[in-house]
């Protein structure tokens, strides 16, 4: 383990170097990228150099406490404080998404229930809006197809952190565990026997993929214009404003028309775009990785039906580890934090036994 660290800390030092040369700062996105390094190592070099701080200091506690025995106790918080730094390094140094660190497209789409559904999308959107603003962090709508009664058929959201933040704290390290069917059992406004319903809204979790992470040969794309339109199918324009795209290799379609340029919804359809073929991408390394890795990378599976909602009992329930609590009304004020922590730990948990597994 220390072998890597020390691995990481000449790179650390290496990236320190170019972060004050000059030259790098002409290229945004590089810069950027290794911005992002930068801050990624930066929490195991600390944590190393406290490590190692440590033995120098209960040394030197240990030789005090012949002469003061009050030292003795400073020495055993000290081993204490120790440990405790080598198993947080041992995590730190645990293989990550390669998606950890970037901003979030975040997807979400009315399913089975009509209205019900498209109104239950916008509690979600509700929802994610207001932890992202717990977090600090800022949104932008890039595009959305309201329903008659005041839902969402399906709207994009992307979601980015201000600054660079630290290791895990990144809105795609956070909601990337969103990712799935939300099932949600209440009385809908629609019903006038007050029977309860089931419906469901689907949620799609992206890494946003940055210019230099996805090359894109503008001859494998079809770009088509039409005019956008609202609920209803009412005319929202006059002008041919919204685009679709389609990356020809892979079949993938990205549409927007939520800007009223034209221009403007290509930009927002190219960020998409260039976001679900960086997933595609990872997804496909996956897939050719070992039978550890690929179990590893799947403990939490967002294809599949992982939550309900279920407001009779104001029940919140996450079906992939377990978890389920009685404050439905605060998780969708968005409070968020402890289902995504319970997500997170099972997949460190994995992913630990997956590095134990492969040695």
């Amino acid at each position: 383990m220390f072998e890597a660290v020390q691995t990481l800390k000449a790179e650390y030092a290496d990236l320190e170097r170019r972060m004050s040369d000059p030259d790098l700062h002409s290229d945004q996105a590089q810069a950027r990228k290794v911005g992002k390094r930068y801050a990624a190592l930066a929490p195991v070099v600390r944590t190393y150099d406290e490590w190692l701080q440590t033995a120098d200091d209960i040394e030197a506690a240990n030789e005090l406490a012949a002469e003061d025995p009050a030292f003795a106790d400073e020495a055993a918080k000290l081993a204490t404080r120790r440990e405790e730094l080598a198993e947080k390094l041992r995590l730190l140094l645990v293989p990550r998404d390669p998606g950890d660190d970037k901003d979030a497209i975040l997807e979400i789409k009315a399913g089975e229930g009509g209205d019900e559904s498209a109104l239950f999308a916008g509690d979600l959107l509700k929802m994610y809006l207001k932890y992202a603003e717990s977090q600090n962090w800022k949104t932008e709508v890039l595009d959305s197809a309201e329903s008659d009664l005041g839902g969402y058929k399906s709207i994009t959201v992307a979601v980015k952190a201000k600054g660079t933040p630290e290791p895990g704290e990144a809105p795609y390290a956070k909601l990337k565990f969103e990712g799935g069917v939300h099932r949600v059992q209440r009385v809908p406004v629609t019903e006038s026997q007050g029977r309860i319903h089931t419906s469901a809204a689907g949620v799609l979790v992206l890494p946003e993929a940055e210019e230099v992470d996805v090359e894109i040969d503008a001859n494998d794309l079809r770009i088509d214009v039409f005019r956008s339109s609202g609920p209803g199918g009412q005319s929202v324009n006059t002008t041919d404003s919204a685009v679709r795209i389609t990356h020809l290799p892979t079949g993938i379609v990205v549409s927007m028309q939520n800007e009223k340029s034209q221009l403007q919804n290509r930009e927002q359809a190219m960020r998409v775009l260039r976001s679900r073929l960086l997933a595609a991408a990872q997804e496909a390394a996956d897939q050719e990785a070992s039978d550890a890795r690929r179990s590893q990378i799947r403990t939490v599976d967002r294809s599949e039906r992982v939550r309900t909602y279920n407001f009779p009992e104001n029940r919140f329930s996450d079906h992939r580890v377990g978890y389920k609590a009685h404050n439905l009304d605060q998780v969708l004020g968005g409070d968020l934090a402890p289902v995504i922590q319970a997500l997170t730990d099972a997949d460190m948990a994995a992913r630990l036994d997956a590095v134990e597994s492969s040695r």
